[in-house]
Order: structure tokens, then sequence, then C-alpha cells
């Protein structure tokens, strides 16, 4: 082949690897406000849904404006922070668990024999999702994420104004095994939280996700949810991250500051 046409090849290869490089970078800067956006609408739904508060087939954006008033939760303390109180960089709207937690002053590193859901980091502050009816909060939504077999999963628990009875629960994204730990997603299985309760009248944490399926004449069995059937460490992790994020590295202050709100 002379020289002239193989130049005139690697040429023309570059022109349209060169074109095709712009178009392809044109295409992800345009399409990443629809998909921050898309990413955004899947969180709501999924506190809808963990809230119970879904609503056929009426605009999601609507429902959670009308019954959430979202608040950003000082962890250690369990204080609730007013907007002037905010530190650079936080915000509700736009909160991201992982960027918070990565973050050197917003994040922390958890102690290996305190990080139950194999963590490592986690925010200092999280957004939680009061449900409110006529001036007063109905339902609490808490996210929860933590380690499972394959991946990190991300989710919500919803508990009722008594903060012991567990409104609804949901994994909203993680990598598990299709049919084992993936039925985390199976809505038969997250049915099952609804009516557990979470805390005994004490306020010890007493929830429990077991191997197997739960004994409905124990007396625990209202603290305790079926495992996960051919996953055991899938529903190792799930009942990890659950007890990590309403015990002491979690929600505990937030949850006692809250209870003494309502109920004095």
């Amino acid at each position: 082949m002379p020289a002239e046409s193989v130049k005139r090849t690697i040429m023309i290869a570059l022109g349209v690897c060169i074109v095709c490089s712009v178009l392809v970078s044109t295409a992800a800067v345009s399409l990443k406000g629809i998909q921050e956006e898309n990413r955004r609408l899947d969180r709501i739904k999924n506190i809808l849904m963990a809230g119970d508060l879904l609503d056929g087939n009426r605009d999601l954006n609507q429902i959670y404006e009308e019954k959430i008033q979202p608040l950003l939760v000082e962890l250690a303390s369990g204080r609730v922070l007013q907007q002037k109180d905010f530190e650079s960089g936080l915000n509700i709207r736009d909160f991201d668990i992982q960027t918070v937690a990565a973050d050197r002053e917003h994040g922390r590193v958890i102690p290996a024999e305190r990080d139950a859901a194999g963590i490592r980091r986690m925010p200092k502050y999280m957004v939680v999702y009061p449900v409110m009816k006529s001036g007063n909060v109905d339902k609490i939504i808490l996210p929860v994420y933590g380690k499972g077999l394959w991946s990190t999963l991300y989710g919500f628990i919803a508990l009722g104004s008594d903060l012991r009875t567990v409104q609804g629960f949901t994994i909203y994204e993680h990598g598990e095994t299709p049919g084992l730990g993936g039925e985390v997603d199976n809505p038969r299985w997250k049915n099952i939280w609804k009516g557990k309760k979470a805390f005994d009248e004490q306020g010890n944490l007493k929830i429990r996700v077991i191997k197997g399926n739960v004994d409905t004449k124990k007396s625990e069995a209202v603290y305790e949810i079926d495992g996960l059937s051919g996953a055991t460490w899938t529903t190792i992790g799930v009942d990890n991250l659950v007890r990590f994020w309403l015990g002491d590295e979690g929600y505990a202050h937030f949850l006692k500051r809250l209870k003494e709100e309502i109920h004095g």
C-alpha cells in the first residue's frame, strides 16, 4: 500500500475518533442534568414507598412537598440544624451520602469495633424525612446503608409516631445476587417489615433479621424479620445495617430527642 494511502487512512481514523469523542462528551454533559434529576426522583419515590405515601399516578414531587419536611441532623448530638447553621457544602436538596461520608470535614472514620455496617466512613450529618400530619410528626423516614455480600445496600426505614413500630422498609440500590440476596427488592419481603417493633417499651433496640423464618409463637417474633432464603450474608448485612443506624452510631440520639418532643 502506498505511503500516502496509509497516511490518509490514519488521518481518517483519527478524525472519526475525534468526532466520536466530541459527540460522546457532548451527550454526557447534556444528559448529566437529566440523570441527576432521575436519581433525585428515584430517591423521592423510595422515601415515599418506605412511608407508604405513594398515591396512584400523583406527581412524586407534589406528594413529597405536601407530606414531608426534611431535616438535617447532627448524628453525634441528635440536634436538628437550622439552615443558618448549615456548614459550607451541606444542603438538604443535594445531600449525597457517599460524597458527605468521604469529605474530610463532614465525614468521619468509624472505629472497626463499632462498624457493624461495614462502611468504614459515615457522614457526621444525615437528612431525615418526617412525615407531617396536622402539624405533628406522623412517621419518620430514616436513610440506612451498609455492606451486603457483594455490594453496599442503600435504603430507608420508616418508624411510626411511637418511634418503635416499623411502618415501611425499602432498599433502592444494591448489587446483590439476583434471586438470592437480590430479593431485598421483593415487595413481599419488604412488606413483612410493616408492624414489626424496632425497640421495646424501655427503648432497647430489639429488631433482628434472622436466618430462616420467624416462629410466630415466640414472644420475640414481633421484633424479628424472616431472613432471605439462600442469602445468609445479605441477610446478615441487612440486620447489621439496620441495627447500626438505629443504634448509638446512627440515629439513637436524634430519636431520643424526637421522642421527648413528641411524648414529653
